[in-house]
């Protein structure tokens, strides 16, 4: 397993070891020694999760505050997405950047997301199915979020926004200025 550091200290796209051959292929896609060792801390996954979407479904800006926060391990098992992540560290230099990766059945990427980032994703496929492993349970009165189009952030999601199928939850969430930064 590859690690690769992005420009936001702490978030990760773990790149797999792919072994092919004539019946299909092997990866380990997860081990928790390898990926402690890879992303250099110790995190302990207690929920895993699993969302199914049609094209245009952007889920998100999603975090939990305080003692609830979570970091998660996403990745695709069918289709395509746009995965993003927001750096609302306080005092973190990258404050109020974002990371985007595409994550893929056929790339097989992973992204790591610590605590202390909102995290999204927008499905670039005819469908998709997203699975993520988190480090804490939901907690329903810890939930926070930001809005997908906040002009501060910027996030290019290289998407018509007049396509994009969102919860009436998701499109009442604060901007950056406004949103709910209680760690």
């Amino acid at each position: 397993m590859k690690f690769i550091e992005t420009k936001l200290k702490g978030c990760f796209i773990l790149e797999p070891k792919i072994i092919k051959d004539e019946r299909g292929y092997f990866m380990e896609s997860f081990n928790e020694k390898t990926f402690q060792e890879g992303i250099g801390q110790k995190v302990t996954f207690v929920q895993d999760n699993q969302s199914f979407s049609t094209k245009g479904v952007l889920r998100g800006l999603h975090y939990q505050c305080g003692e609830n926060a979570q970091a998660k391990l996403v990745r695709v098992l069918q289709g395509e997405v746009l995965d993003v992540a927001v750096d609302l560290r306080p005092d973190s230099k990258t404050y109020g950047q974002y990371e985007a990766v595409v994550l893929s059945e056929e790339n097989q990427l992973q992204f790591f997301i610590p605590r202390g980032f909102a995290h999204g994703f927008l499905v670039l496929s005819e469908t998709a199915t997203f699975f993520y492993k988190c480090d804490n349970l939901y907690n329903k009165e810890s939930e926070a979020g930001l809005i997908y189009n906040d002009e501060t952030l910027n996030i290019n999601w290289n998407f018509p926004f007049k396509d994009l199928i969102i919860s009436d939850k998701d499109l009442v969430l604060p901007t950056l200025q406004n949103c709910n930064k209680v760690w």
